[in-house]
Order: structure tokens, then C-alpha cells, then sequence
């Protein structure tokens, strides 16, 4: 579902699944139906920033090095060590870290550009509007 071209061809996919095994998965069906638009959020950013958006690894994944290494030290004697070490792990791995896809497309979205389907909405003026305000 999450890799539908379109949020149409999701909920399809979803309705699909539902009428397949809502019987089976009853729990299942209600938690698609009650997070349905936290799950399908990213098609209202461009299209290029989904693989980021529909992944959990930019959270896992610099967690994970922090774990291996502060469960091989085992156990700090001062919370300031093991702070020292955690931060120092996090910034050595941020070199690492896979960047954005096309980042300058992050200014559009700060300034609250609309996309739907992950393509920018340009809304049309209303003429007559402009030449009230004016």
C-alpha cells in the first residue's frame, strides 16, 4: 500500500485487503481504517522525499550504532562519560548519514507549497480577486 503511485491506488489497495482478509484480521482492518492518514501523509510532499518519509531507518539506524557500542562498554560509572560517549558515536556516525534527495525542494515545502500525489498544486489567482484587493 505504502507504494502506490497515487493515495487512489493506496486506499484501492487498502479496500482490497480489507474485503480479502478483514474477516481473518479484524484488527488489522481497524488499525488501516483509524491510521489511514497518518500512513498515506507523504503523498502531500514531492514526490522525490518519499523513500525518506515512508522509512523508520532515520531513527533506527544511528540508534543502532549507539547501542553496540555503549552494550559492549557495558556499564559507565559517570553519566557523563556514557553522555560523552553516546554524543561522540552519534557524531562520528553522522558523516555516514544518506542526505536528502534534492533538498532544495524543502524551501517549497517550508513555505507551505501544496503537493498532492507527491506533484506541487500551483493554485490559480482569481483576477477579479487581485483587482478587488488592489
Amino acid at each position: 500500500m505504502p507504494y502506490a503511485g497515487t493515495r487512489q491506488e493506496a486506499e484501492a489497495r487498502r479496500d482490497g485487503f480489507i474485503e480479502r482478509f478483514g474477516t481473518a484480521y479484524p484488527d488489522a482492518a481497524k488499525i488501516l481504517h483509524t491510521d489511514w492518514e497518518r500512513m498515506v501523509t507523504f503523498y502531500g510532499f514531492p514526490k522525490e522525499h518519499w523513500k525518506h518519509l515512508r522509512t523508520t531507518n532515520i531513527v533506527e539506524s544511528p540508534f543502532a550504532v549507539v547501542r553496540l557500542r555503549t552494550k559492549a562498554a557495558k556499564r559507565f560509572k559517570k553519566v557523563a562519560n556514557a553522555t560523552a560517549l553516546i554524543w561522540r558515536v552519534l557524531l562520528v556516525a553522522e558523516r555516514s548519514f544518506r542526505r536528502l534527495d534534492h533538498p532544495q525542494l524543502l524551501a517549497e515545502v517550508a513555505e507551505g507549497a501544496k503537493y498532492q500525489n507527491g506533484i506541487r498544486v500551483v493554485e490559480k489567482v482569481n483576477t477579479s480577486d487581485q483587482e478587488a484587493a488592489a
